[in-house]
């Protein structure tokens, strides 16, 4: 249970009989994701701290606080909602205070057992590090509470040590690289593994919380050269089309090896894997940085991206993953951001797009109606909340 004030806990509601406790605990689809949208609004007067409390207390009994969670699951997820809500009121002390706690065990947990592997220089699951599953989002998290604490400057070192390849590689592979393939298992398909470059789960999620800590002072041995080095391995992998810059969503070996990509040409232009997703990362980057050029080119490949009909043409779906909501929310924040103001001329079209869209996901948050409504409400791209912090996208 949680207490408004940090005082005695109140007696909750029940929570929805069809929602099972573990599945209020998802960001992605459960309780702690559908709260964000009324928390939003009460940040913006626009909605009821009381319905807020409700949707809070319904996902915050029996929390799972072990190595299965993480920023989208558990108690590090429903944290991320209570702070969303304690932002600008005070509410919530007492029960944050206490689930910071058990996030900084769990953190220092799941620290100890990656650098352990990378000691016997052995290649890392994706849920090791990336934002859904793994440490990029529990340093997201941490970032957003306090960037000072010791436990963050060890999830940032350990993102340092990660862009690293390991000792005795003679492939000299990123040191993100997964013997697993994207869906996570050994497959035929992806014979030697992958190594990938989405936000959701590859490093451009590592590049965007290691610049988004640069910008707010959270900053250790190493950063500024783990920066480049991925943004290296980015420009490798970049390329150029009739239609401009396009990045793959993974690398396998066999194309890591010869340097040639198989793929023909660019994909969905979505937050989670895709043009959008990446240009934010490297805009980021550009600008904790301080390299102009990075952040120009980021800007650009993003404007040609928007001005294909073909790449827009492969958005069917209205969610915040990989659908409309994703990408309007992402090109308002790269605007926000960007050195001129060609975006807004896109920005109507991105409106209509999502409008245009089927939302099929339920209520929730990444691939339901709770994306896009926030990123409606959101309509200048700033948030009240900080409720896409769990995106890494500002």
């Amino acid at each position: 249970m949680i207490s408004r004030t940090g005082g005695a806990p109140f007696a909750s509601k029940e929570a929805d009989p069809f929602e099972t406790t573990a599945e209020a605990q998802s960001l992605a689809t459960g309780a702690a994701g559908t709260a964000l949208l009324p928390i939003e609004r009460a940040q913006r007067g626009t909605d009821s701290w009381a319905e807020v409390h409700t949707r809070l207390a319904a996902c915050t009994s029996d929390l799972v606080a072990d190595e299965q969670a993480s920023l989208y699951f558990g108690a590090p997820a429903v944290a991320f909602a209570l702070h969303t809500a304690h932002v600008s009121t005070g509410r919530y002390v007492g029960a944050l205070d206490t689930l910071d706690a058990q996030i900084t065990q769990l953190t220092r947990r799941r620290l100890a057992s990656a650098d352990a592997r990378i000691d016997r220089g052995e290649r890392p699951r994706v849920g090791e590090f990336d934002l859904f599953y793994g440490l990029t989002g529990l340093g997201a998290y941490l970032l957003c509470r306090d960037p000072q604490t010791k436990v963050l400057r060890d999830v940032l070192s350990y993102l340092v040590r990660l862009t690293w390849p390991l000792s005795g590689d003679d492939d000299q592979l990123p040191g993100w690289w997964t013997l697993l393939s994207p869906s996570g298992s050994i497959s035929a398909e992806f014979p030697g593994g992958h190594g990938n470059l989405g936000m959701a789960h590859g490093i451009a999620g590592v590049l965007s919380v290691l610049a988004i800590a640069t910008r707010r002072g959270a900053v250790v041995e190493g950063q500024t050269g783990a920066m480049r080095r991925i943004c290296a391995w980015l420009d490798t992998w970049r390329q150029e089309s009739d239609t401009g810059p396009w990045w793959p969503y993974w690398i396998t070996l066999a194309e890591h090896r010869t340097g040639i990509l198989t793929q023909a040409g660019p994909s969905r232009p979505s937050w989670c894997y895709g043009t959008p997703g990446l240009v934010r990362a490297q805009q980021l980057a550009g600008m904790a940085l301080g390299d102009s050029d990075r952040q120009r080119m980021a800007e650009e490949a993003l404007l040609a991206c928007l001005a294909d009909p073909g790449q827009l043409g492969r958005i069917r779906d209205g969610g915040i993953c990989h659908g409309a909501a994703g990408l309007l929310h992402t090109t308002r924040r790269v605007a926000r951001d960007a050195r001129s103001d060609a975006f807004a001329a896109h920005l109507p079209r991105l409106q209509a797009l999502l409008a245009s869209q089927p939302v099929a996901g339920g209520d929730g948050f990444l691939d339901g109606t709770t994306g896009p409504a926030l990123v409606l409400t959101s309509a200048d791209g700033t948030t009240a909340s900080g409720w896409d912090t769990c995106l890494l996208t500002g």
